[in-house]
């Protein structure tokens, strides 16, 4: 009876730990993907995208969870008077990950003119 008990308890364990072995989940991995569709759908409302825009730009996102987002946050939008927000960024901003964006233009012209100045040898 123990033997059995201890072979119960050892395949229960067992199983509990099957989200630590990396085995997928596809119930888990559905419910990411709607809730992935839903934010970028509400993130898209509030920036003021058409909802056809929003579809165009994400593609691999599940319409049905992108539109499910997009109505929710107009909903709650209209129903507390917020406005669109605008991006603060404009679009000539740099795009590169190794850009130094915390200088500003001038500070950057100037720090050009210095290091293109070199004394002949």
């Amino acid at each position: 009876m123990i033997r059995l008990s201890a072979t119960l308890f050892a395949i229960t364990l067992s199983l509990c730990a099957c989200d630590r072995l990396g085995i997928p989940d596809p119930a888990k991995q559905a419910a990411m993907k709607e809730d992935e569709g839903k934010a970028i759908g509400a993130a898209c409302r509030q920036s003021g995208r058409a909802i056809e825009d929003c579809f165009s730009l994400n593609r691999s996102a599940l319409k049905a969870a992108v539109f499910a987002g997009w109505k929710d946050m107009n909903d709650y939008m209209a129903q507390n008077k917020i406005e669109t927000a605008q991006p603060e960024a404009d679009a000539s901003s740099p795009t590169d990950d190794n850009a130094d964006t915390s200088t500003s233009a001038p500070a950057a012209a100037k720090k050009k003119k210095i290091t293109a100045i070199r004394p002949k040898k």
